[in-house]
């Protein structure tokens, strides 16, 4: 039960921090659009921003392989 709790956790802070705010376009998309693009002028609150917007996506991807792998093991 607890590593299903840990996802749902996982999963509600990615669809509130992670994707926060939600106009025009989700934080998270506009910063890794931004990095991709070269990361031109981004300043030490943009790497910041992106970190805190992120974290709830790199909990969720960590969630889902265990998961995963627990699964295959059974």
């Amino acid at each position: 039960m607890k590593g299903n709790n840990n996802l749902v956790m996982a999963l509600l802070a990615t669809l509130t921090l992670g994707l926060a705010p939600f106009f025009p376009e989700p934080h998270f998309f506009g910063k890794v659009r931004w990095v991709l693009g070269g990361a031109n002028g981004m300043q030490p609150m943009d790497w910041f921003d992106l970190f805190m917007h992120g974290a709830p996506w790199v909990w969720l991807a960590y969630e889902l392989v265990k998961l995963i792998v627990q699964k295959a093991r059974a």
